[in-house]
């Protein structure tokens, strides 16, 4: 009977760890890291302030694991469009425009993975991810390279390149200060302009085609 009581409880702190990282997530989703705190979260799920310190030793380790949690799901997405089948120009076209998308659909979370300072244990996750996301592009560039579609490169090089350029053209118009002046109705870069200067940028690096049709 004890051996059941405690895989019980087992189960139940499982369930109280997964509600305590989707509520994080949705505070980052709304407001970014900075909206994160620890005791407005333990608010939110009903627990003591202290209580979550049994799940995670502090903010920053919670927000290291929200950050990887997050990014996991863009690097799936962006997984899922390079390493189909087709001609490689294409499917990175097709990537940089579904993750320029993506980040347009959540902006205060994609400035959040992209740009906003965080805690030390973020930072880590951050290099880690870009890391993940170069490798995605270094299986395609080497697959462009071999069929003649792309000119020879160092890949390896090439890729934290094509990373730095999907960040850096995303980091100004998805700031806070851009998306208060698109929210007031003022002149902005819109995610049609970006998403075609990426493509076109990031194609051209590579001596690739660019498409005959821009979206």
């Amino acid at each position: 009977m004890a051996y059941r009581l405690t895989e019980a409880r087992q189960q139940k702190d499982v369930e109280q760890r997964e509600q305590i990282l989707q509520l994080a997530l949705a505070r980052v989703t709304a407001g970014g890291f900075a909206a994160l705190t620890m005791q407005t979260l333990a608010d939110e799920a009903g627990i003591a302030t202290g209580s979550l310190y049994r799940y995670f030793r502090g903010k920053g380790e919670l927000a290291a694991e929200v950050f990887a949690r997050a990014s996991q799901r863009e690097v799936d997405a962006l997984a899922e469009v390079l390493c189909a089948a087709g001609d490689p120009a294409e499917r990175l076209a097709q990537g940089l425009r579904q993750f320029a998308r993506r980040a347009w659909d959540s902006q205060r979370l994609a400035f959040a993975l992209i740009a906003e300072p965080v805690d030390a244990e973020v930072d880590e996750q951050r290099l880690l991810y870009r890391e993940a996301y170069a490798e995605l592009f270094v299986a395609l560039l080497e697959e462009g390279m071999r069929s003649g579609r792309f000119r020879p490169l160092p890949a390896p090089l090439i890729a934290a390149c094509l990373v730095g350029a999907i960040a850096e053209s995303l980091v100004g118009p998805l700031s806070p200060p851009a998306r208060a002046a698109r929210d007031a109705g003022h002149a902005s870069l819109s995610l049609e302009h970006v998403s075609q200067a990426l493509v076109q940028f990031c194609l051209c690096a590579i001596g690739a085609p660019l498409p005959e049709e821009q979206p």
